[in-house]
């Protein structure tokens, strides 16, 4: 008896299994026919790669001088050849599409050119009205009801491929471009206008905290506060509110009667000779600030000077005092005019109330005074507060930037040459005025700012030209170079970073001073 797997019958055209191999005339059907069979791979012929058959036909041809006879297609082939691709794309539609996508590049410079109209437009309506620019849904309103001005649909990205084009919406307005005009001035910051707010609270209490106002105005201080601020932090002005006028009253009768006391005194045989260098000393302080041009402004220079010089006989009149009274006088000046007016230049000192001008005077020769206080050494006999404190730059830059320092030795350069006026004019020879005024935001906020942590502002100025320094190769081109520093253009930014820079530095030796005498003794 057979088994059922006896009756299965295989076919002799179908392999059993995968490699095995069929016997018979059906096992070859597919290996014959392979061209007849969906979804087989067809040669690619070309100009490179020519197909054997082809040469294998030449080749014979030439051999036996008889043609060969070609192959008969089958249905599948010939179906094949006539049915094109779906993605191929033929010449006549190449030119479709780069005609379409020159038509958008026309419509798309269109549409720039009359984006371009309209801005001349609207600058033109604004400056003839010389009014603020309206609101840009009133432009967009006044614009539809002119079709003109009415730019063409934004063409679609996808438009290029045939069949894929997108439909757009013609009522669709591109934005109103902004106008280059601004007709009100920059606003502040947030930032500023957040710090203003602070000092405003902070001054305004009952009672200013000091430690609170310099930790404020180290950064700097606004310009519409800074002339309070300054007197808190110089201690002029007392930080309770209800102190305050009175006290300026005080004290501006206080200076009146100094003026009253001394100042005719100027021409006396023994204080002839000190009025006639203070005399000489003004016009020279600032020549290139019109404000100190004026007459009226140089005689109240004079009598500042000259009645401070009579109260500190140990000192006297030392030329360099001159530049210090100008920062005071600039900023409580400011005190009494508009925000927007540069005092240093637009203002007449004549035109002010006479009651004002003399608040203005008495404020700026007790501030003055008040500084003068803390650095009184640097001008009495030999100034010797000077002289520590060149010495003092000269310890600190050997250890900061001690290449700078051989050079400057190497060419015979010595500190005191060019760093005497950096002391005795506290940079403000070297720095714009308002410069100096924002340094001395940073002083007075500063414990001992103007006798001690000068000394660090010093030490950063040289060092930020350092580099300059080093490649002149000469005595004379680093004098030149350290006298006539590139700063005529610095800014606050400025300031503050080299404020950071010196900072720095009285961090790693104010709190360890015996690292530098150390250094001196090696």
């Amino acid at each position: 008896m057979a088994s059922a797997n006896e009756n299965v019958r295989v076919p002799t055209g179908v392999s059993s299994g995968f490699g095995s191999k069929g016997t018979g005339k059906k096992a070859t059907h597919w290996k014959k026919n392979s061209e007849r069979l969906p979804g087989s791979i067809k040669p690619v012929y070309s100009a490179k790669y020519p197909p054997s058959e082809i040469l294998n036909q030449t080749q014979m041809r030439d051999q036996t001088g008889v043609k060969p006879r070609p192959k008969q297609k089958d249905a599948f082939a010939a179906f094949d050849s006539k049915t094109s691709d779906a993605w191929e794309v033929n010449d006549e539609e190449l030119l479709m599409l780069k005609a379409r996508q020159l038509s958008l590049e026309k419509q798309r410079s269109e549409q720039a050119e009359r984006a371009a109209q309209q801005a001349q437009m609207l600058e033109a309506r604004i400056r003839s009205e010389d009014t603020e620019l309206g609101s840009p849904s009133r432009d967009v309103s006044e614009r539809r009801e002119d079709p003109q001005e009415t730019p063409p649909p934004s063409p679609s990205l996808r438009s290029g491929v045939p069949g894929l084009a997108v439909r757009q919406n013609s009522d669709l307005e591109p934005p109103v471009p902004s106008s280059p005009i601004r007709t009100s001035p920059m606003p502040m910051p947030d930032r500023e206008v957040g710090k203003l707010a602070k000092f405003k609270q902070l001054l305004s209490g009952l009672n200013t905290e000091l430690d609170d106002l310099r930790k404020l105005s180290w950064s700097g201080i606004s310009g519409a506060v800074r002339p309070t601020a300054w007197k808190l932090l110089l201690g002029y002005l007392p930080a309770n509110t209800d102190r305050r006028e009175l006290t300026l009253e005080r004290k501006q009768e206080e200076y009146f009667g100094f003026v009253d006391q001394y100042y005719g005194t100027r021409t006396d045989s023994l204080h002839k000779d000190m009025f006639r260098q203070i005399h000489i000393d003004i016009p020279r302080t600032n020549p290139l600030v019109p404000l100190f041009q004026q007459p009226k402004v140089q005689e109240i220079f004079e009598r500042i000077l000259y009645i401070w010089a009579i109260r500190h006989p140990a000192s006297g009149y030392v030329q360099g005092i001159n530049d210090l009274v100008t920062p005071f006088f600039v900023v409580f000046l400011t005190e009494h005019t508009a925000e927007n007016v540069d005092v240093t230049d637009n203002l007449d000192i004549t035109t002010l109330p006479t009651d004002k001008i003399r608040k203005v005077e008495a404020d700026t020769f007790w501030c003055m005074s008040k500084l003068l206080d803390g650095i009184q050494d640097n001008y009495t006999f030999a100034q010797p507060g000077i002289q520590a404190k060149i010495n003092s730059l000269k310890e600190l830059v050997q250890r900061v930037n001690a290449p700078l320092h051989h050079h400057l030795l190497s060419h015979q350069v010595e500190y005191l040459q060019f760093a005497f006026r950096w002391m005795n004019n506290l940079l403000m020879r070297e720095l714009p005025l308002k410069g100096t005024i924002r340094l001395w935001d940073t002083y007075m906020s500063e414990p001992e700012g103007f006798a001690v942590f000068h000394l660090y502002v010093c030490a950063a100025f040289l060092i930020k030209f350092a580099d300059a320094a080093m490649k002149e190769k000469d005595f004379q081109g680093i004098m030149l170079l350290l006298q006539n520093l590139p700063t005529a253009s610095w800014t606050n930014q400025d300031i503050s970073l080299l404020l950071a820079e010196a900072y720095s530095l009285k961090y790693m030796f104010a709190d360890a001073p015996r690292h530098l005498s150390q250094q001196a003794k090696k």
